[in-house]
Formats: C-alpha cells, sequence, structure tokens
C-alpha cells in the first residue's frame, strides 16, 4: 500500500505539472516548456553569422539543401524522443539501419526481389529487430542502455557478416534513386515530406494523444504510471519496436541518396540522433521533451555544418561546437532539477522570486554560449580568410575574380593526400588562385557528397575530388556541372559523364602489370599471395585489382591470389587483417598491400608473425615504408610523385577555367612539370616508379 500511495502521489505531481494553470502561464511557457527559445536565438545567431560569411548561405537552395541533409538522421532523433522521455535510450538505431541497407540491397540484387517487396521485407527486419530491444527491455527487465549496446554490435556485426564487410550494392533504379536524389518543382527535395510527415505525426502522437501523454507519466515516474493502470511494459515496447521500424526508413532513404548500400550505413548516426534530442531540452533523465525542441535541435546542428562548410571552415569544427554546446545542456538540464527539488521546500511567494532568477540565469548562461558559439565561428572565419593587405597596411583593391578551387581528398588524415594537399598548394600560391582543401576524415562516401553539395552552394569555380565510391558521388558531380561549375577527378575516377576531366597518376594497367610483375618475380613464378587494399568499393583500388588478374592469367597462371581483405585506409586495420590472413592462408608467401597506410600495416604484421619468408610490396609513401625497406620486410613500393599530382590537378583546374584544357587538347602546361600529356578526357602524370632499398632514401614524401 505505501509503494501505491507513493506511485499515485508521484503520477499527481506529474499530472500537475503537465497541466499547470495555462490559463495563468505566460506564452512563451506554453510554446516553448523547456526554454526551446533558446535554440531559436542560437539558429538566429548562426544564421547572421553564416549570412556574413557564407557564400549563398540565405539562398532558398541552400535552406532546402540544410533540410535535406537532416532527413535521415532528423527521422532517428524523432523517433528516439519518445524513447528519452521516458528515460530509455535506443544506441542501436544507426546499425539497424546498416543491416536494414544490406538487407535491401541483397534482397533486390541477389534474391532479385522487385523492389517494393524489399522494402516491405526490410521495413520487417527494422521490426524485428526493435521488438528484440522491447523484450530484453521489458519482458527481461534489463537496462536500456546495455541491451541496444549489445544490439548495436549484434545488428553491425550482422551487416558486416552478411556482406564480408566488402560488399556494395548499387545499380539501383532512377524510380528508387528519386526517392533519396529527385527534387519537386526542381528545389524542394523529395525526402523532405517524409521527415515533416514524420515531424507532424509525431507530434500529434506525443502532445496530443492519451497514449503520448502516458510516456511522460512513464519518464516522470515507471512506478507511478504503473500503479495508476498505465501499461508500462506496453508502451516502452511499442516505442523500441517504432524505433526499428523508423531505422528502417531511414536506411532506405539514405540508399536512395546515396545509390549504394554498405554495412557502415548510418555509422555514428545515434550519436547525432541523440545530441539533436538532447539539445532541443529532452531530458536525458525522463519525463520532459518537445517534437519541436528535437526539430531545432537538429537544425542547430545542420545549420552549423552548412555554415562552417559554406564559410570555408574545417569540418572538425563542428564536432567540437556541437559538443560543447551539448555538455552545456546537460549541465543544464542538471542544474534545473537540482533548481526544482530546492523550490519544493520553499514557500510560494519564494519560490516564485527563485524561479524567476533561475531562469533569469539559466537563460544568460544559454545565451552566453551562443554567443561564445557565434564568436568563435566569426574569429575563425576572420582569422583564416586570406587578407589582401600591402606593405603600408592598407588594404588592397581586390582583383576581378580570383577563382576558387574546391579539392577533396577520399581522407583528409591519409599521409597520401596530405603530401597531394602539399602540391596543390604550391600550385595555388603560383597560380594565385584560392584553394579550399576539405573531406572526410574518413573513407566515407556520404560525406563526399555533403562536402560536394555545400561548395555547389558556395558557387566555387571547379571542384576537384579524389572519388571513394564512384556510383554514390557521380549523381552529385552532375548536379555541380549543370550548376556551370567544372568537375575533375584525381586519384580516382567518377563514372565520365560526371566530370570533364580525370588526372591519372598512372595508368591502371601500368599499376597492376608492375604490381603483378613484381610479386610473380619474388614469388619464382608460383605461389600464393594476398592483397589488402583500402575499400572494396573504391574505384582505383578496383581498377588496379581487374588488371592484376588480368596479368596473373596471361602471365602467370601459377602464382595464385587467395583473398582480397579491405583496410578502410587505417594502418591498424592493415596490420590485423594481415594477421588473419597469415593464420587462414599459411601457404602465403607475398602481401600485396594497394594502400598507403596498408603497407606498413602489413610489414608490421608480417614483422611481428617472425615469418621470414614472407615479403610485402604495394603502393605506399617512402616516408612511410623506409625503415621496413631497409630491414627487408618490405621488399619494394610502387608509386608515383604524390607532390606532382596534388600540383598537377591544381594546374589543370586552373587551364580548365580558362579553356586551356579542353577536349582535342593533346597536352598542358602544368608549371614545373612541363608539358603533360593529355589522351582524351585524361591527364597523365606519367609512369609509376619503383621505391627500393637503392634508391628510397632519395625521396622525402
Amino acid at each position: 500500500m505505501a509503494n501505491t500511495r507513493r506511485g499515485f502521489a508521484a503520477l499527481l505531481k506529474f499530472q500537475t505539472a503537465a497541466r499547470g494553470d495555462r490559463a495563468l502561464r505566460p506564452l512563451r511557457q506554453r510554446l516553448f516548456p523547456n526554454g526551446e527559445w533558446a535554440l531559436l536565438v542560437v539558429l538566429a545567431i548562426e544564421c547572421a553569422v553564416f549570412s556574413q560569411t557564407g557564400n549563398n548561405f540565405l539562398s532558398s537552395s541552400n535552406a532546402f539543401e540544410v533540410t535535406r541533409l537532416a532527413v535521415e538522421v532528423g527521422l532517428l532523433a524523432l523517433v528516439l524522443t519518445p524513447i528519452i522521455i521516458t528515460g530509455g535510450i535506443d544506441l542501436s538505431v544507426g546499425s539497424m539501419m546498416g543491416l536494414s541497407a544490406v538487407t535491401l540491397g541483397g534482397l533486390w540484387r541477389d534474391a532479385h526481389f522487385p523492389i517494393p517487396l524489399a522494402i516491405s521485407l526490410t521495413l520487417l527486419v527494422g521490426l524485428a529487430g526493435g521488438l528484440l530491444n522491447a523484450v530484453m527491455i521489458t519482458r527481461f527487465k534489463l537496462p536500456p542502455l546495455i541491451v541496444t549496446l549489445g544490439t548495436l554490435s549484434l545488428f553491425r556485426g550482422i551487416a558486416e557478416g552478411l556482406t564480408r564487410g566488402i560488399e556494395n550494392y548499387s545499380g539501383f533504379s532512377p524510380r528508387f534513386l528519386f526517392l533519396g536524389q529527385g527534387y519537386v518543382a526542381g528545389t524542394i527535395p523529395v525526402q523532405l515530406f517524409v521527415l515533416l510527415s514524420a515531424g507532424i505525426c509525431c507530434a500529434w502522437w506525443l502532445h496530443r494523444t492519451t497514449y503520448g501523454r502516458s510516456l511522460y507519466a512513464i519518464g516522470y515516474s515507471s512506478d507511478g504510471a504503473r500503479y495508476a493502470g498505465i501499461p508500462v511494459a506496453r508502451r516502452l515496447g511499442f516505442a523500441y519496436i517504432l524505433s526499428g521500424l523508423a531505422s528502417s526508413v531511414a536506411a532506405i532513404i539514405y540508399v536512395a541518396h546515396l545509390g549504394q548500400a554498405k554495412s557502415d550505413a548510418g555509422t555514428g548516426y545515434e550519436l547525432m540522433a541523440i545530441t539533436a534530442v538532447v539539445l532541443g531540452g529532452t531530458s536525458i533523465f525522463g519525463g520532459r521533451g518537445t517534437v519541436l525542441g528535437t526539430l531545432l535541435g537538429l537544425l542547430a546542428i545542420v545549420i552549423l555544418q552548412n555554415g562552417l562548410r559554406l564559410s570555408s571552415q574545417p569540418a572538425e569544427l563542428t564536432g567540437i561546437l556541437t559538443g560543447a554546446l551539448l555538455l552545456t545542456t546537460i549541465l543544464l538540464d542538471r542544474v534545473s532539477m537540482l533548481a526544482r527539488a530546492s523550490l519544493r521546500v520553499s514557500k510560494s511567494a519564494e519560490e516564485g522570486e527563485v524561479k524567476n532568477s533561475q531562469v533569469a540565469v539559466l537563460s544568460a548562461v544559454i545565451l552566453l554560449g551562443a554567443f561564445l558559439v557565434a564568436g568563435s565561428n566569426w574569429y575563425l572565419v576572420r582569422s583564416l580568410r586570406p587578407q589582401m593587405v600591402n606593405n603600408r597596411g592598407v588594404a588592397a583593391p581586390q582583383s576581378a575574380h580570383k577563382p576558387v578551387i574546391a579539392m577533396m581528398p577520399k581522407a583528409k588524415g591519409d599521409p597520401y593526400f596530405i603530401s597531394c594537399k602539399q602540391g596543390a598548394e604550391e600550385a595555388a600560391a603560383e597560380l594565385g588562385v584560392e584553394l579550399l582543401w576539405d573531406g572526410p576524415t574518413d573513407l566515407e562516401a556520404a560525406k563526399q557528397n555533403e562536402v560536394v553539395e555545400a561548395w555547389i552552394t558556395k558557387g566555387v569555380d571547379v571542384i576537384a575530388v579524389s572519388v571513394e565510391n564512384q556510383v554514390a558521388i557521380s549523381t552529385v558531380l552532375r548536379k555541380a556541372r549543370e550548376k556551370g561549375i567544372k568537375v575533375i577527378t584525381w586519384d580516382a575516377d567518377s563514372q565520365p559523364d560526371a566530370r570533364d576531366f580525370f588526372i591519372n597518376q598512372a595508368t591502371p594497367q601500368g599499376i597492376g602489370y608492375t604490381l603483378t610483375d613484381r610479386a610473380a618475380k619474388l614469388l619464382n613464378g608460383h605461389g600464393e599471395f594476398a592483397i589488402i587494399t583500402a575499400s572494396l568499393s573504391a574505384a582505383n583500388q578496383n581498377e588496379w585489382i581487374k588488371h592484376i588478374r588480368a596479368r596473373l592469367a596471361q602471365n602467370w597462371p601459377e602464382v595464385k591470389l587467395v583473398a582480397i581483405q579491405p583496410s578502410e585506409g587505417d594502418r591498424d586495420r592493415a596490420f590485423s587483417e594481415t594477421q588473419t590472413v597469415l593464420k587462414v592462408y599459411p601457404q602465403v608467401k607475398l602481401i600485396m598491400a594497394i594502400a598507403a597506410p596498408a603497407v606498413p600495416g602489413a610489414a608490421e604484421a608480417v614483422k611481428q608473425s617472425g615469418r621470414q619468408d614472407v615479403r610485402v610490396i604495394g603502393l605506399s609513401l617512402p616516408n612511410m615504408c623506409k625503415p621496413y625497406v631497409h630491414e627487408g620486410t618490405i621488399d619494394s613500393i610502387v608509386l608515383w610523385n604524390t607532390v606532382d599530382l596534388g600540383y598537377l590537378t591544381v594546374y589543370a583546374s586552373k587551364a580548365l577555367i580558362e579553356s586551356q584544357l579542353k577536349r582535342g587538347v593533346d597536352q598542358l602546361a602544368a608549371g614545373r612539370l612541363g608539358k603533360i600529356m593529355v589522351d582524351g578526357d585524361q591527364v597523365m602524370l606519367g609512369a609509376p616508379f619503383i621505391f627500393q632499398k637503392d634508391n628510397i632514401d632519395q625521396f622525402n614524401f
């Protein structure tokens, strides 16, 4: 009976707090019960700052682009809002996106199911995943954090197991791709209607139905809700099942957006979605939150991302500033809870006075945080923007137009691309052009698309991309060309109709043949070897592998390629994959690593294994491999001058702007590189070079 009385008392407090005295509450508190108005201030400051620092930020096309980029994360954030209101959490939504994506791709391509049926079965997979979470949480009374942390790994593991982590489904029909890439009236993204519909339905369900209001009661006091007759287990179970379904819907839109389905779909999306929900005022302790707040939190994040890119700022700032806002929000939420607890024991007159002062203090802190964010953005923009000042300190008159060349690597942190950037900056200084260098920190096709979209809005003159996924990026590159922007690919190519020219560091055939002949020589014409690549969706690596296979069949039939394993451009991943290969295929005598970080990673694995009979070759940078070359673990590496590759890309971009590079031209003047051959729509850097013990110390890159 004591528990029952406490439960009814808690529920009565919740109902009183929920109803309040609406007639006496100010309009601001009725519209923004959790202080969501502060996010409107943050959004206004963001828009004010980025309208000054980012080209075309306030254009209607950019406004719709911002909403398009928010759809997948927005669907997850909307479905996580009721879960967090109940005091729970679902960390598995991003992994469910990955599982749903490969399910859709596999059913359509491998099982030959029509797209409508494949979509229906994919939604059932999402429902099944949500049901698993629901049963574990409601039936077995396990903590949501532990359950969904486990299913996060489970769902992602199943997706990677189904595809071996390397399968990439593409080639979907234009009708399906229209869902993620199409526009209504040429401006409004189709998938925006999905997000708007989901937002309206979620707001009605959560705020206007008895069912939705019961979730607040559960978050406020689950015991009180249970004693009041609310079926807590069924309410919670439905919320988690709905979460799984929404994750599948987000995955379908994600696949239609990128034109590909991979097991890494949705990686990190759960954290962005949770950030949007909590930033929007939903309490991580349960019992409080609104759909409006979630949508405002989502907009604050995506506008920050978009504005930083349009302002030519490093994308990493988004994480720093978003993290600062999130920590501040959680801290304020905790302070607010403590303040409310202390107010319960105060007199009513004193309570009103203290409450007003607390709100004033919290509001001031929120505004201060917003101004700090805006100020840091402004300072970074002003400090990094090129200043045209003469020796007397007087601003020099600006030229008619300084060409802007936007250049994107596959991964900014990869030493290979860092050396390419060195050459690009050298050429930009010689030619007097503005160079924008940005891209994902990891091999992620979705992030490449986002960066290109921002550059289209910014209105750069040339976009030069080292392509991670040929199919995924070609659609957005075509869009850039339709907007009058010149497009160049370098290092790895897109589909030919998506760009003007490709800067070819060496012919794929030349690279493949050189590597194969070197491997055959070390194996004395017979034996087994394995390849450690970057990503099996990378166009250039796949082209090299095609020519490696052709050379083996033509000249070296007794040399067997037994395995191809991805390193995802990560040295540690290459190390572990090489260890696996050596254990699974003990007869392997050579590892061919065809990504810059993969070569030293493979060499370290061979060295630690003690296998003196195994040698490593591949494509990498001399400075990364010198110790292993000198000790004999690496026999040789094949490469071109990466600094020259970046240098040539900028020179070709400038020539393309000035119409000096066009179809029919057979050579290009490229500064210190002299005359460079142009073959059709490809600019040829030159033949690959073999770095060995006797010459590797002559190079420093």
